[in-house]
């Protein structure tokens, strides 16, 4: 079974401590195609990898945890985005007032934002030097077509291949409000999630109202929104999501057991 958990209309939706709790629940592995993070508000997080020369977050982090098997959150999570806070009207290469993106690491490799003030510590610890580099939205195109897409077709191969290898579920998580994060698989169920509730949707009817509301010309044209889907589709199940504190959120089991009922919705619309 493949599962998919997409965020509302909130960024911070509670789609990592869902997803924690449903592999919790089904002994999966989780994913997550695109994920970043913020060199101001997650610096903890950010100095913590790039101390060890790398570049991850901590949604990927708590899925490699919760997940059955051994992976490191860069096996679990293909691209991330480093951003940090840009004072002004300006939106940048891509779209984000006050927020500036810095740089991309693409597998092993990196894209650096030519235009943006990239962290000393960075430069130091990750392998930049002779990292591609862009400072137009048509040039970030360009490495995208070149960089990410190749590796996002390779990672919907990556997810089969885990799912082959284990024998057991996988479950993707989204980034943001974006509805897909990756083609090339389908899924048996949705969840939507937002603060308070989840949403389950038949996977086949969610992609399929995906590609209609993909002809909408809002934030370009690789991206669909999760609101803009939800018009189109009804939900086959809706359960409470109870508030959690922090430290019940960071247990998987215990949101497994806190959640139950949202996932025996989630399941029962699976099979």
């Amino acid at each position: 079974m493949r599962f998919l958990v997409a965020g509302g209309d909130r960024v911070d939706a509670g789609k990592t401590t869902f997803t924690t709790g449903l592999l919790s629940r089904l002994d999966g592995v989780g994913f997550k195609p695109r994920a970043g993070n913020d060199y101001w508000f997650d610096h903890d997080d950010y100095r913590r990898a790039v101390d060890e020369g790398r570049l991850y977050g901590k949604d990927a982090k708590r899925l490699a945890h919760a997940s059955s098997g051994d992976f490191a959150p860069e096996d679990l999570n293909p691209v991330h985005r480093l951003w940090r806070p840009s004072p002004g009207p300006d939106t940048g290469l891509v779209g984000q007032a006050h927020r500036e993106y810095v740089l991309d690491r693409v597998g092993e490799s990196f894209v650096v934002n030519d235009r943006a003030e990239v962290p000393e510590s960075a430069r130091r610890n990750l392998p930049l030097a002779d990292a591609p580099s862009v400072g137009t939205v048509e040039r970030l195109d360009e490495i995208t077509r070149q960089l990410h897409l190749p590796m996002f077709e390779g990672f919907a191969d990556r997810i089969r291949s885990v799912q082959t290898e284990t024998g057991g579920p996988a479950v993707v998580e989204s980034y943001g409000d974006v509805a897909v994060p990756i083609r090339g698989l389908s899924f048996d169920a949705v969840a939507v999630v937002e603060p308070g509730r989840m949403r389950a949707y038949d996977g086949d009817r969610f992609l399929r109202a995906c590609e209609v509301a993909g002809g909408s010309p809002r934030d370009g044209r690789l991206e669909v929104h999760t609101p803009d889907v939800t018009e189109l589709a009804d939900p086959k199940a809706t359960a409470a999501l109870p508030a959690l504190p922090d430290d019940d959120r960071r247990d998987p089991a215990t949101v497994a057991r806190a959640y139950g009922e949202a996932y025996d919705e989630l399941l029962a619309v699976a099979e």
